[in-house]
């Protein structure tokens, strides 16, 4: 089901609704995962008020660097 679902979507139209957009995300690494809910966290105390944008996309990027190159990419 998930490979027939990849091979399903469509860059053009990537929602049910019409959007001002394009594209569809899929990551083929086994981190991707961590690294999702590692920035969503980091993402989430931004948008409560405990850190601010650049310090999130800061922190975000240094946690996704470092698991990166600990994964040998």
């Amino acid at each position: 089901m998930t490979l027939q679902s990849i091979n399903a979507a469509d860059p053009n139209n990537p929602t049910v609704e019409p959007v001002p957009y394009v594209g569809i995300q899929y990551v083929a690494i086994p981190e991707w995962a961590g690294i999702g809910t590692t920035a969503g966290q980091e993402f989430s105390a931004m948008v409560a008020g405990q850190q601010s944008p650049d310090e999130a996309l800061e922190k975000a990027q240094t946690l996704v660097a470092d698991e990166m190159e600990a994964a040998g990419y």
